[in-house]
């Protein structure tokens, strides 16, 4: 099998995008979608995100160390794009998108409602790696919708839309 050597690049697509919210500490909160976003430990639970420094969000996640990972659905392809694709800076993706802002248990970062799994995330380390930072962080809890868990309390995402 003859082979063509590329320049280096990731070459792991499609990756499931993932809509990350995060807020200052005067309160302001902001939402962008996260395609490089992945597990990194069970125990304790920890996950990574990597983020571009001049997103606006990236000064909210340096200054406060938290944000919450929110899974969207089929139903919110449209959103999930858009909230990649503007900037907080310019607009309230909250209002523009039609997401409610929902009270998380550990943290002050609000959690989309109409995500059906939230995992509110404390950072533990960023890893400055070039374009992007690297954001990993504990989860202190997770939330799932409870019309998606069966009889015995397993998740059943194919529930979701």
């Amino acid at each position: 099998m003859a082979k063509e050597m590329w320049k280096p690049g990731n070459m792991l697509y499609p990756v499931p995008p993932v809509l990350v919210t995060c807020q200052n500490k005067k309160g302001e909160s902001n939402m962008l979608t996260v395609a490089w976003a992945g597990t990194v430990c069970s125990t304790p639970a920890m996950l990574s995100i990597s983020v571009r420094k001049e997103r606006y969000s990236h000064a909210m996640l340096m200054e406060t160390g938290e944000f919450v990972v929110n899974l969207p659905t089929e139903d919110l392809v449209r959103e999930t794009d858009e909230a990649g694709v503007r900037s907080g800076r310019d607009i309230n993706k909250w209002e523009k998108l039609h997401l409610h802002q929902e009270e998380g248990k550990m943290l002050s970062v609000p959690m989309i409602s109409e995500c059906p799994v939230n995992m509110e995330c404390k950072v533990k380390q960023v890893l400055e790696l070039g374009s992007h930072d690297l954001f990993l962080a504990e989860i202190l809890a997770v939330h799932v919708d409870s019309s998606l868990l069966d009889e015995k309390k397993r998740l059943q995402l194919e529930k979701a839309k």
